[in-house]
């Protein structure tokens, strides 16, 4: 996976949790917190909407931590943060181990 990718997998999961943040009135950490404890809606109409907000945060988690390691993996490398800055703002390619 390129590090370009896990960027523009943030947005899109960010865009989708904040659709669903709007709509129920929490912040994903305080939905999540409640789903991870087996809590479920009296609603059954909304279990779908639940899973799939579930499913997109813990992806979310996943793709930054995959982001923060890129960018270390990536530090290391260079002798400044603003080395890394110029080289993603060029679209240099960086492959990320997942």
């Amino acid at each position: 996976m390129e590090l370009q990718e896990i960027v523009d997998d943030i947005h899109a999961l960010r865009e989708d949790i904040e659709a669903y943040e709007r709509k129920y009135g929490v912040l994903s950490e305080t939905f999540y917190e409640s789903y991870v404890k087996g809590e479920e809606p009296e609603d059954a109409s909304w279990m779908l909407d639940w899973s799939d907000w579930a499913g997109a945060y813990k992806i979310l988690l996943r793709r930054q931590e995959q982001y923060a390691n890129a960018i270390q993996a990536i530090r290391s490398q260079s002798s400044s943060l603003l080395d890394v800055i110029e080289k993603t703002a060029r679209h240099e390619r960086f492959s990320v181990v997942s």
